[in-house]
């Protein structure tokens, strides 16, 4: 474990490897597991705020969804809330290109200029989760295994490209440039120590 500004990070973040790899899983994150993307606080209010600047880039399944159950879902063996999901599958805010592949409308909403929100900081960080117990006083973020990003897990092996350099962009928009970069000389610090002890 490593302790950067009082955060947590899993020694997997820096030792093992990852790159989404959506040629061969599809997007699959978005449609598969139990429950919905976490959502912070602040971006239940983004939503409900922004919602019908994203609405457009969204199917009509999701916006009938999110119209009958609101902008976000709260479950509660997971004590949180997230995106709504559609027939308790796919994230209600999705699309899918003309390849099949899943992307997020909230992201393309974004990047056509609809919204400042680039999408739920939970997505961003993938394959980071991000464990938090305010009244304990911690935050910790961990690596997420997932069978279903074992293409991921190859091609950041093939690509040499550690989990925190992959997420560096989201990493920089949760905790700041000075929390990267500590991290990313805590990572360098790691490796030259591991070289020099198999030289």
């Amino acid at each position: 474990m490593i302790i950067i500004q009082d955060i947590l990070v899993s020694d997997d973040i820096v030792a093992k490897q990852f790159h989404c790899n959506l040629s061969a899983c599809k997007g699959a994150c978005c449609w598969e597991g139990d429950y919905g993307a976490p959502l912070e606080d602040a971006e239940l209010t983004i939503l409900e705020a922004d919602y019908e600047k994203i609405a457009p880039y969204l199917t009509e399944e999701g916006k009938a969804v999110i119209e009958r159950e609101g902008k976000f879902t709260y479950y509660k063996e997971a004590d949180e809330n997230g995106t709504p999901l559609i027939n308790n599958g796919a994230c209600a805010y999705l699309n899918y290109t003309e390849l099949g592949i899943a992307q997020c409308g909230i992201e393309q909403a974004h990047q056509a200029g609809a919204t400042d929100f680039k999408k739920p900081i939970s997505c961003h960080l993938y394959p980071i989760r991000v464990n938090a117990s305010p009244k304990q006083g911690f935050e910790a973020i961990n690596y997420d295994v997932w069978e279903i990003c074992s293409a991921a897990c190859q091609l950041g092996k093939e690509q040499q490209i550690p989990i925190y350099q992959f997420v560096k962009e989201a990493l920089i928009r949760k905790y700041g440039e000075a929390f990267y970069e500590e991290l990313d000389a805590a990572a360098q610090y790691i490796a030259a120590q591991a070289e020099k002890n198999q030289g």
